[in-house]
């Protein structure tokens, strides 16, 4: 099938570099003769029929900004096959020939099934947490890291001019990248990534061990999902080694300017979906192997074993 017309959606949590993304695909699909169109507010604007097509200047200049202009939503319903039969109708509707879904492992299934019903779609990996297994980094990881990074070191110099310990906790979604790589950029003396790991008599002797080494200041980064940051400040304050205080970072690590790489990289992805497309590849995912572009069955990424950047992990205490 010759596609003429292809869709664009971006759906869950938003991710600096997604508008970039949706920049690098229209124009890629202009370049090659397919028009674009914008799909608003994730796969519920594929029920609301909140559909416009996009040409080159409504794109023009929005590679720098944060967000999506598109907006998102998570539409739980889409899972009903019968809502999915009436997304296909509109799509049908509009001429919508295929369709490039920018977001994580639920929109990625949402693409698959889709797929599955006989529209041709290509995901690509819109998620701050860098949980996507298929690809190395994912649009949006880098800039919430240098986000993550820049707020803890401010949190550090009001942390040392008191002579105190800070808590903070980071985004992730279960995935530890984020906490680990914001630890070793930041010099943090500990990181918490599972619940397993952690016990009150272990965080205890981790500020201990830093009141040793004469340290001012002590930084815990704590990997969202796992241990309650205020708990743990309770803990170390009853301890009294340090006067602690707990900080949760929140959805300030979404926002901002993407930064270059983010730019980079999601235009590379953006113009590649579209051109596996024009290749016939349906219910793929695309993403990055160093520098490397690359793609794979959607369900077969999904099934791949969450990575753990164990490296990292082992490496972390040479930097503490």
């Amino acid at each position: 099938m010759e596609i003429k017309k292809i869709g664009i959606l971006t759906s869950g949590g938003d991710a600096p570099g997604m508008n970039a993304a949706i920049r690098a695909i229209v124009r890629a699909a202009n370049y090659v003769g397919i028009e674009a169109y914008g799909i608003y507010d994730g796969y519920e604007g594929l029920i609301t029929e909140n559909i416009r097509k996009l040409e080159r200047v409504d794109v023009s200049g929005i590679g720098n900004k944060g967000g999506t202009i598109l907006g998102t939503a998570r539409f739980p319903e889409f899972k009903e096959e019968s809502v999915r039969r009436q997304a296909i109708e509109t799509l049908n509707k509009h001429g919508i020939n295929a369709l490039v879904c920018i977001g994580g492992d639920g929109t990625y299934m949402g693409a698959y099934k889709l797929s599955l019903m006989g529209v041709p779609c290509i995901g690509v990996p819109g998620t701050i947490d860098n949980d996507i297994v298929s690809t190395e980094y994912t649009i949006g990881f880098d800039t919430a890291l240098n986000t993550i990074v820049e707020c803890v070191d401010k949190i550090r110099d009001t942390t040392n001019s008191h002579g105190r310990c800070s808590v903070i906790e980071v985004m992730g979604h279960h995935d530890p990248d984020l906490a680990i790589r914001a630890g070793i950029a930041c010099g943090a003396e500990c990181v918490i990534t599972t619940k397993e790991d952690y016990s009150d008599e272990n965080i205890i002797n981790v500020v201990k061990e830093a009141k040793k080494l004469h340290k001012r200041n002590c930084i815990i980064i704590v990997c969202e999902h796992t241990i309650d940051v205020f708990h743990i400040a309770d803990v170390l304050n009853k301890d009294g080694t340090y006067e602690t205080r707990a900080a949760v970072l929140g959805h300030i690590q979404r926002g901002g300017t993407p930064t270059a790489f983010d730019r980079i990289l999601a235009s590379r992805l953006g113009d590649y979906a579209v051109e596996l497309l024009k290749e016939g590849k349906t219910g793929v995912c695309v993403g990055v192997k160093g520098e490397e572009l690359t793609y794979m069955d959607i369900v077969k990424a999904n099934e791949l074993p969450k990575k753990y950047p164990a490296k990292l992990v082992k490496q972390f205490k040479h930097f503490i």
